[in-house]
């Protein structure tokens, strides 16, 4: 890639500009010899990047944690309702970051965004069995045969059967957890309208092997540990 790029991606939210003006100053080296322009190829598998001395690493992609509030739409972008992506600090705005799937506009929790289409893929494709959980709080006390009839697929509105699904009550009649992998439209909330009740709470707590945060506050970012990375990313 070009040397410029390089040191883009090495930044969240570094600009050509900014990359330019590093290397024009000549603070940018390239196996030991300073270059003073931002079309050089650089192969960074093998060839080593230093900015003031200091080894440059490249990152192509990103991966980050959001703790999504509710009211606002997992989208990239709309005309008349803020977005997750409006809630990042201006410097992540930059680097072409996407919702891994969808969290209804009322609903909170866990959503993951990166500009790496391919865990996206991994996350939201059914047959990758990328199990979610959800937290509910439902307006009529859960059934006992809950679980059975949503492990058996359970039919919902538009009479589409679902994959099978898990239901785990809580200790609270009235609240309990959902496990799925697909992610149809208002899925947790029209499959628990299909058993005959209604959920009046949704809360993302997981995907796959990744726990929300517990430290990250409505609408906060944080970006994932390599580890984090690395368990979405398993073939399955």
């Amino acid at each position: 890639m070009r040397l410029d790029r390089a040191l883009r991606d090495a930044e969240a939210g570094r600009t050509r500009t900014e990359a330019d003006k590093l290397i024009s100053a000549g603070r940018v080296a390239v196996n030991g010899t300073v270059v003073r322009k931002g079309d050089v190829k650089v192969d960074t598998d093998t060839d080593t990047v230093t900015l003031d001395g200091r080894a440059v690493t490249s990152r192509r992609f990103r991966y980050y944690m959001m703790n999504k509030p509710a009211g606002v739409l997992s989208a990239t972008e709309d005309r008349s309702c803020e977005t997750v992506l409006d809630l990042l600090p201006e410097p992540l705005r930059k680097l072409g970051l996407s919702p891994a799937g969808r969290l209804d506009k009322d609903a909170e929790g866990l959503l993951i965004l990166t500009n790496d289409g391919d865990l996206i893929h991994n996350i939201i494709t059914p047959k990758k069995h990328v199990e979610k959980r959800y937290y509910v709080r439902l307006r009529e006390n859960w059934q006992p045969d809950y679980d059975d009839r949503f492990r058996a697929g359970v039919v919902i509105d538009d009479g589409y059967q679902c994959m099978p699904a898990r239901f785990e009550g809580g200790e609270n009649p009235k609240e309990g957890y959902v496990y799925v992998c697909e992610g149809k439209f208002h899925q947790v909330k029209r499959m628990l309208a299909a058993v005959g009740n209604e959920v009046l709470y949704l809360r993302r707590l997981q995907v796959g092997e990744l726990t929300l945060d517990a430290d990250l506050a409505p609408g906060e970012v944080r970006e994932l540990e390599e580890n984090e990375v690395l368990a979405l990313s398993k073939k399955r």
